[in-house]
Formats: structure tokens, C-alpha cells, sequence
């Protein structure tokens, strides 16, 4: 009777198992809660956003390479993930976004989509293999979208690269970049040409403006138009040094209007054409735009850096370190915002100083900033020297890292706020979401900065050295995108360090390198006096050594032997902690919570039967 109890007892819970799953696969898989520190299988508002402005459907397509990636632990771990987070889209878009799974197999039909894509065919293994890990996604116009390869290096990024894609193949109209700028980067003078210019070669567009007109929509805008054009999706501003009445207004209620700005200010613009403007560069058309952002910029003041100094070759010959010509390295770069993030090193020319104005109310994020050597230098002392080394003369560092560029987001005000005479019909005067990026140089945008330029079959080649282009081309991509895609950051790793671990390691160097230094002085020591008796020798260079030294010889032996155990004791011990720490993890894992869990139900069970029974 116990034995068919215990087997219908058993049957009931494999029958409620096998109900539970069809129940939870059918009704309750679209109901999910993420644990996770940073929500990183969670969709953020942003993307929720974009998905539901989908009229008609979107077809997406996951290529993982799944037999070629074995033994590929951390590529599968993350290609784990990334199908997880592509069917929280699917889910959220309630049937609008279709997303299929593939394995693009040798020699295969999926192989040969995954080609026609265009995704990045990775080679692995010995024999020829190829692994795709990529996306491909296409909209009922068949206008189609890719991520070529899926980086874990980028994983922080990952949703927004995904966002991204999604907006592009919702929303496919290219983004129009209006610019106001009195420099040169079309190619073409801003001014008549002096005749005795004639003969020499025209000037030629700068390589970062050539990419834009390559990337996007792009269109010059005089600085004494009327307006800026209706269609502008990014407004780029590189040092105006005047704006008529009509154009300023234009530029205000654009930006109060949600329009998004990538602004730059130079307190020196050495690429001015007119080396007095270059000298007298002092942003009086940007001024008060930035005072309204809730932003102060010195225009008096020049950034030195004897940390990031670039070295140049001198006027007197030579090469040395230019205190205002800057190199910023990875460390001195934003890696949590998606503009700046890939970046490693941006070079430019006499930086300014921003800062965020004790009453702004928009939100503020530091993109580009000096080291902690930084000091500072008047723009008139700086625009009289003719030799860098006499920059060594005005330089102290301040211990201050200032700010070269920022982000500006969320509540600004009208420039015309305090001024009625100047407010039209339509008039706003403060936004709720603006997107504004302002950088304190303009020098970074000249070619010298981060191309070299070369000839090849009659073409000529610009190859980077720095990623000031990079730069640009973010901005402008990031800002033309969607509030909802801008609003994406960062979401965090999926890997977590062990914290604990690594503050255990920590530890237990700090407690046991002491006592191996002081052991490793002594080998030494003992080392040094065992070979200062063994090479004693007395007369006809024959060794001699008294009963007595020969018993230290022994001693100093078997002290060394009794260090060296001592040392690999200590580092033995380095690794102990951490072993034990892993020992009670497995035990609390293996032993303590199934027996817990046994426990409550046990508890469950006669409250159960009391219940009944009562």
C-alpha cells in the first residue's frame, strides 16, 4: 500500500511538473522578472518607445554560428544573452516585430543569407570555419539594417546598437545636417581670394566635412540667412563669429523646439583664415546661446597639459612637447556615453574651459576632459608667442581637471527669454528635451589633427591616426536620431566580477606580502654569506674550510632550504582564502539551500495536514 502511494505520489508530482511548464511556455512566458542589478534583460523605455511607433511588420534576423562556436564559452555566454534581449523585443512588440533564430551551417542555405546580409564571417578553428554572430533585420519596404558582428566588448551598448537598427528601418530618412561655420572646411574661402592666390592650389574640403556629405544630408548655411532650413535634423555650429538677428531667433526656437545642436567654441581658432580672427575668436555669437543652456565657457583662458602634450617639431628645430596641443587618451574620454564610448584618442589644438552654471537645470555630462596636471594660459599671451617652449614659462598645473566638452540635456531657456521686443507669434521660451553637445576646439575638426593624407594611383588617401572624425560622426548620428534612441545608455555588463573575491585577494596580499618580502631579504642575505665561504681558498688556490665554517655552510643550507618552504607557504597561502571562500559557496549551494528548501516544505506539509485534519 506505501509502495503504490510512493508511486502515485510520484506519477502527481511528474503530471503537475509536465502542466506547470505547458502552462508557463503557453500563458505565462510573456510575464518576465528580471533580478539583475542593472535590468540588463529588460528593455528601457526608449526602446519601448520605437517599437510601438511600428506600423507594419519588421522582420529580424539572429545569426549564431551555434555547432562552429563550441568550446567558445564566452562568445556563446553572450550570444545567450543577445537572444534573450531580441525576444524581449519580440514580445513587447506583440507580434508587429518577428524575430528568427538561425544557424548559418557550412556550406548552407542560412549560410548563404547570412553572406547576402552582409554579416562578418569570423574564422575559427583549423579548418577553414566560419562563426557569424550578427544581425540582419529588414522592413516591409525590404530595406534592410545589419550589426555585422555582435562585440562583447560593445556589450554595454548592446540594446541601443539594437534600438538603433530598429529606428533606422522604422524611420530610413536620412539625416539632414545644416552647418554655420565662418572656417574653411568646405574648401572654399569664406572671403575673396587675394589675386596674388590665384596660381596657387584651391583650397580643399576638410576630410571630417567630406565624411558627412559621404554619411548624410548636408547643407551650408550663411551666418546672414534669414532662417535655418525647415528639414534640419542636426544643427552643427563650429565657431560663428556673428549671426544676423533673423538667423539667431531661427537657431533659438529650434533648439526650444527639441532641435538637437552640435556646437563648437574655441577661445584661439588657429584654422581661421584670417589669423585676427584666429586671434580674437572670442564665441560673441555663441556667448548667450551657452549662458541659456546654463553653461559658462572662459574664452579667456587655453587648457596646458604637460600629460597630454603632444610633441610637434619645433620652430627652432627639434622636437618637443606643445603645452596646447593635446592628445587625449582613453582615460581622459567618456566611456559610458554612446558618442564617446569606442573612442580612444582625440587630438586637437588650444582647448577651452566649460563648465555648468550654478542655476542650470538641464542635465550636464562631461564627454572630453584634460588630466589632473592641467593649468591654465591667457588666449592673448597664447596668440603672441611664436615658440611652444616658451609655453613651459606659463605653465602651472592647478591639480583641476577641466571640462573640454559636455552633453546638455533635459530644461533649457530661450536666449530671448528677457527680451519681448524680440519674441514672434509661436514663441517658446523654455524646452523640456534638448540635445546639445557643445566642444571647447575647433582645431580637432583640421586634418593635421588626426589624418595623414597620401597619394595613391592619383587619389589621395586619408588614413586616421586619431578619432576626431569618429567623434563627429557619432555626434551627429546620435543626435539625429530619435529622443527615445538618445535616451539609451549604458545598461552594464552581463559578466559581474566576484567583488567578494577580489577583495579577499586584495587582502590576503596585504597581509602576506610583507612577511615574503622580509623572507625573500633573507634568502638574499643568507645566499650572499653562503657565497662569500664557499669561495674562500687558502694558498695555491686550494679550498680550505675549518670544521667550523663548514657547519655554517650546512646551517646557511638549511636556512635557504627552510625560506624557500616558507616562501611557497606564503604564496600558497594567497590562494586560500579564495579556495575557502568557493568551498562554502559550493556548500551552501549543494547542502545548505536544497536542505532549507527540504525544510519549508516539510514545515509546508504538516501546516497542511493540520489544516486538514482540522
Amino acid at each position: 500500500m506505501k509502495k503504490m502511494s510512493l508511486s502515485v505520489g510520484l506519477t502527481a508530482i511528474l503530471v503537475l511538473f509536465v502542466a506547470v511548464t505547458l502552462l508557463n511556455n503557453s500563458y505565462l512566458n510573456p510575464y518576465r522578472l528580471d533580478l539583475t542589478e542593472n535590468k540588463v534583460y529588460s528593455l528601457s523605455q526608449g526602446s519601448k518607445n520605437i517599437l510601438d511607433k511600428i506600423d507594419e511588420p519588421v522582420h529580424l534576423y539572429f545569426f549564431f554560428s551555434d555547432k562552429t562556436s563550441e568550446g567558445l564559452t564566452q562568445i556563446r555566454s553572450y550570444a545567450e544573452r543577445v537572444k534573450n534581449l531580441l525576444e524581449e523585443y519580440e514580445l513587447y512588440s506583440k507580434g508587429k516585430l518577428k524575430l528568427h533564430i538561425i544557424d548559418p551551417e557550412p556550406f548552407s542555405e542560412e549560410e548563404d543569407k547570412a553572406a547576402e546580409f552582409g554579416l562578418t564571417a569570423a574564422p575559427v578553428g583549423g579548418l577553414g570555419e566560419n562563426l557569424y554572430f550578427g544581425l540582419g533585420g529588414r522592413n516591409a519596404l525590404d530595406a534592410q539594417e545589419i550589426i555585422a558582428f555582435f562585440d562583447p566588448n560593445k556589450e554595454e551598448f548592446l540594446e541601443y546598437d539594437i534600438s538603433k537598427l530598429l529606428q533606422n528601418l522604422i524611420e530610413p530618412n536620412s539625416i539632414k545636417v545644416s552647418i554655420i561655420t565662418d572656417l574653411p572646411i568646405a574648401g572654399e574661402p569664406q572671403q575673396p581670394m587675394n589675386p596674388m592666390m590665384m596660381q596657387q592650389q584651391r583650397p580643399q574640403p576638410w576630410v571630417f566635412f567630406e565624411q558627412l556629405r559621404q554619411m548624410y544630408e548636408v547643407e551650408m548655411v550663411a551666418s546672414d540667412a534669414e532662417s535655418l532650413p525647415a528639414d534640419t535634423d542636426v544643427l552643427m555650429l563650429i565657431n560663428p563669429a556673428e549671426l544676423s538677428d533673423e538667423l539667431a531667433y531661427s537657431i533659438d526656437q529650434y533648439i526650444i523646439n527639441d532641435g538637437s545642436v552640435l556646437a563648437f567654441v574655441d577661445p584661439h581658432a588657429e584654422q581661421q583664415m584670417n589669423p585676427m580672427m584666429a586671434a580674437n575668436s572670442s564665441n560673441i555669437a555663441l556667448s548667450e546661446f551657452l549662458a541659456a543652456w546654463g553653461l559658462e565657457f572662459e574664452s579667456d583662458n587655453i587648457v596646458l597639459d604637460s600629460m597630454s602634450a603632444l610633441e610637434i617639431r619645433m620652430p627652432s628645430g627639434g622636437v618637443g612637447k606643445h603645452l596646447a596641443y593635446l592628445g587625449l587618451p582613453n582615460q581622459m574620454i567618456n566611456k559610458s556615453d554612446p558618442v564617446t564610448s569606442q573612442l580612444e584618442s582625440i587630438n586637437g589644438a588650444s582647448f577651452g574651459v566649460l563648465s555648468a552654471k550654478e542655476d542650470a537645470s538641464a542635465s550636464i555630462e562631461v564627454l572630453l576632459s584634460s588630466s589632473e596636471n592641467a593649468g591654465l594660459t591667457s588666449s592673448a599671451v597664447y596668440s603672441t608667442l611664436s615658440d611652444p617652449k616658451t609655453l613651459f614659462n606659463h605653465y602651472q598645473s592647478t591639480g583641476e581637471q577641466y571640462q573640454l566638452a559636455l552633453r546638455v540635456t533635459g530644461e533649457v531657456n530661450s536666449r530671448f527669454k528677457d527680451d519681448e521686443s524680440k519674441q514672434q507669434n509661436g514663441y517658446k521660451s523654455r524646452s523640456t528635451q534638448a540635445n546639445i553637445i557643445v566642444i571647447a576646439d575647433t582645431d580637432l575638426l583640421a586634418d593635421r589633427f588626426w589624418v595623414q593624407k597620401s597619394n595613391f594611383f592619383g587619389q589621395t588617401v586619408a588614413s586616421a591616426f586619431a578619432n576626431n572624425g569618429d567623434l563627429v560622426a557619432n555626434a551627429v548620428e546620435n543626435l539625429g536620431g530619435s529622443n527615445d534612441l538618445i535616451s539609451i545608455r549604458a545598461r552594464g555588463k552581463f559578466t559581474r566580477p566576484f567583488i567578494k573575491v577580489k577583495e579577499i585577494e586584495v587582502a590576503a596580499e596585504a597581509k602576506f606580502r610583507t612577511q615574503e618580502q622580509q623572507l625573500q631579504a633573507r634568502l638574499q642575505e643568507t645566499e650572499s654569506q653562503l657565497a662569500q665561504l664557499q669561495n674562500q681558498q687558502g694558498e695555491g688556490g686550494a679550498l680550505v674550510i675549518t670544521p667550523e665554517q663548514e657547519a655554517a655552510i650546512n646551517n646557511f643550507i638549511q636556512e635557504k632550504l627552510s625560506i624557500r618552504k616558507a616562501l611557497r607557504n606564503v604564496q600558497h597561502q594567497l590562494n586560500q582564502d579564495i579556495e575557502r571562500l568557493g568551498t562554502q559557496l559550493k556548500f551552501a549551494n549543494i547542502i545548505v539551500a536544497p536542505l532549507l528548501l527540504t525544510f519549508l516544505l516539510w514545515l509546508f506539509s504538516l501546516a497542511f495536514k493540520r489544516k486538514k485534519l482540522a
